[in-house]
């Protein structure tokens, strides 16, 4: 009877272990780009480079969270991160699968210092150089082709 009764027990523990599910793969929603703003980038000089739809990054979640996970971004979108206080900032690409140019932006919103090619899922740190109050997160290769430069400066509205 004992045998009988182990064998039913190992058959049941077979069958609830079953791949079942085991094989179904989860899919995670795709996190779609949300306009909360507009940011434009204008030379020294005072004329117009670009005008951006931005997300802003700014609780301690959005900035932590950044554009992780997100698998596509378009060249005229990006995430500007607000800060409370200009301080040496440093990002890194941890779950982050676009390649970006990282732009830093001190406090009177002029840039201060970029890190353009991130790769993506590198987690090496990429700091500001000098202190910060504001990043800026675009594609990569955008910095190059919109010539940006140190004393360029940023202005933007949230909707």
């Amino acid at each position: 009877m004992k045998k009988i009764v182990l064998l039913f027990f190992f058959a049941v523990a077979m069958v609830s272990c079953g791949d079942s599910d085991q094989n179904k793969k989860v899919k995670t929603a795709e996190i779609k780009f949300t306009k909360e703003g507009e940011l434009t980038l204008s030379k020294a000089n005072g004329d117009d480079i670009i005008t951006l739809n931005v997300e802003f990054a700014e609780t301690a979640y959005e900035r932590e969270t950044g554009l992780m996970h997100r698998t596509s971004m378009k060249d005229n979108e990006g995430m500007l991160f607000i800060f409370s206080s200009s301080l040496p900032r440093s990002f890194y690409m941890k779950n982050t699968y676009l390649p970006l140019d990282i732009i830093y932006i001190g406090a009177d919103k002029k840039i201060v210092s970029f890190q353009e090619n991130a790769k993506p899922l590198d987690e090496t740190g990429l700091p500001s150089e000098v202190p910060a109050m504001y990043v800026l997160e675009v594609n990569a290769g955008l910095a190059e082709k919109w010539l940006l430069e140190i004393g360029d400066t940023v202005t933007f509205v949230k909707h």
